[in-house]
This record gives C-alpha cells, structure tokens and sequence, in this order.
C-alpha cells in the first residue's frame, strides 16, 4: 500500500453556493469517505483570498483509486453531472507521501500548501528535513509536515503540507527566522514553479448512512 492523498480545489462559478454545499456535502464527498481505503476526508475555506476558494482532501491508500468502488462512485449521477458542469474550477491532483514529521492531527485548524517544481530536487529535499521542517516543527502551534509528490494532475511536481493551529503563526519572529534563512534562497533559487495556499477549516466528510445515497 502506498499512503496518498487526494487534493482537489475547487470553485462555484455558476454554482449557487449553497447548491455547491450540498452536493458535496450530501453526494460528492460522503461517496468518497465510503470507499474502503480512503480513510477520512475534509473540506476547508480559502483563507488567503484567492481562487479557487475551496479544498477538498482525502487520505488514502493510493491503490483504492484504481480500484472498481472508486471508479464507481466516478460514474456521475445526473445532479452530479450538472454540478460539475457549471463549476469554474475543479481541480484534482493525487499525491504519494515521500515524508512525514510532527504529529497528526484531527481536523487541523489550518492547513497550508506549498507546491513546488525545482531543478534541483535533492537539494530541496535536504532543505526541508535538515532545516526547514525542523525549524517549524520547533514553533508552537505548527503540528505536522507532510511532503508528497505529485503522480496524478496538474500543478508543481512536490507538495508540502502543512497542519497548523492559527495564521497568527505566519508574524511569529520564529516563522520569519525559519522562512529567511540562507540555505532557504540558495533551494528558492532553483525552484522553477510555487504555489502557495491557506486554507481554514470547513466540515468534515461523513459517509451516506445506510439506505441513503
């Protein structure tokens, strides 16, 4: 089994925001934490003001999605169907874990991605558990770091996800020191694509009682 993750941004467009709402809520998402193998799934908010204003993402063993339940609750429904068609954005990407520090964490206050593509690769890993990743783990609050690359999508080919308690983080001296180091601009320098994200809690994904969905 290979530990993955399911990452997908979505946003509305023509989708009235509550209709968007309760589909994933009552269809899309429920469907998804049924499947055996994808263990938990969350939605979370934009909270940096940019599009696309919703993540959805699910913890999984990568092999599930080639597997004959996933592919079922593929096949779209009708109301699905039209929901999708009106969306502006629906963006999936799959991921496989390459690291995983800290401690986990259940539904995660805010979480932070970090997608990127480097020229140097190894460098940029050494950057991160060597320096990076320890230096935040050492500031209160940041509870988890997860890195991940990408195998299914669009978008920079490495991921870092972050589980934190509170955007206040982000003026702490200690995540201004973690961010401005030397060794971070020499990796910086070489990365040719970045994103970043942060996201704030939303709900969490339940299963279609039995009889239901």
């Amino acid at each position: 089994m290979t530990e993955g993750l399911l990452f997908v941004l979505a946003e509305p467009g023509r989708v009235p925001e509550a209709e968007f709402h309760d589909w994933y809520d009552t269809e899309h998402a429920p469907a998804r934490v049924g499947v055996p193998g994808i263990r938990s799934g969350y939605r979370y908010r934009a909270l940096d003001g940019r599009r696309p204003g919703w993540l959805a993402w699910y913890e999984l063993d990568t092999e599930v999605l080639r597997g004959e339940a996933y592919q079922a609750i593929r096949r779209r429904s009708p109301r699905e169907q039209s929901v999708v068609e009106r969306l502006e954005t629906l963006d999936r990407r799959v991921y496989e874990l390459i690291d995983d520090q800290g401690t986990p964490v259940v539904e995660s206050p805010v979480v932070v991605s970090v997608a990127l593509s480097s020229g140097d690769e190894r460098g940029l890993d050494a950057w991160y558990r060597e320096e990076h990743v320890p230096l935040l783990l050492a500031i209160p609050g940041w509870r988890r770091v997860r890195r991940y690359r990408r195998v299914e999508g669009s978008g920079p080919d490495l991921l870092a996800f972050h589980e934190i308690d509170d955007v206040g983080l982000f003026d702490r001296t200690a995540y201004r020191a973690a961010t401005s180091t030397p060794w971070r601009s020499e990796v910086m320098a070489r990365v040719t694509a970045r994103e970043r994200r942060v996201f704030g809690y939303h709900n969490t994904a339940r299963p279609c009682p039995p009889g239901e969905g």
